[in-house]
This record gives structure tokens, C-alpha cells and sequence, in this order.
């Protein structure tokens, strides 16, 4: 458990209040990308995550390189018209 989990701001891309400890953990194993620019005016971020990560698992966190918008929203057009297919 970390001291800051219970800590909660408002999630720039969700919306709404989040705790510390949902942003360590949005991306399945990572957090969340934007985890640093959040929370950095709060404590040490950065720091936590070092210390909380592996090697391996802190590289794969900042090499991490979203896909483009249109690419995402190309994406989820395919995967919806899939679902309609299916349904007939």
C-alpha cells in the first residue's frame, strides 16, 4: 500500500474524482501515462514510481508511445461495425 493511494484529483481525461492509487494501475500493470503531469504538483510522483516499479516495467512506462487519435478512433470504428456484423 502506498501512503499516497487514498489521495484524489480530478482525472483530466476521465472526468471525474480518482484516487492515487486507480491512476498506478489504469493501464493494467503500468499507470496511467499521464500520471507524472497530474500528480507531480502533489509529492514526488516520479520518485513513488521508481521505487515501486521494476527496471523493466519503469522502461516500458515512459518508451510507452500512445497510438495516434485518428488511429484509435479508426480503430474503434472497425471493432463497432464487427459487433453489428456479428448481431446479424
Amino acid at each position: 500500500m502506498n501512503p499516497y493511494d487514498k489521495l484524489e484529483i480530478r482525472c483530466p481525461r476521465l472526468g471525474h474524482e480518482l484516487t492515487y492509487s486507480y491512476c498506478r494501475q489504469e493501464a493494467g500493470d503500468l499507470p496511467c501515462q499521464r500520471i507524472i503531469k497530474c500528480w507531480e504538483s502533489f509529492f514526488p510522483v516520479e520518485t513513488c514510481l521508481k521505487e515501486s516499479l521494476t527496471p523493466e516495467e519503469w522502461d516500458r512506462f515512459i518508451g510507452h508511445v500512445p497510438k495516434d487519435k485518428m488511429v484509435t478512433l479508426m480503430d474503434l470504428i472497425e471493432q463497432a461495425k464487427a459487433r453489428v456484423r456479428k448481431k446479424d
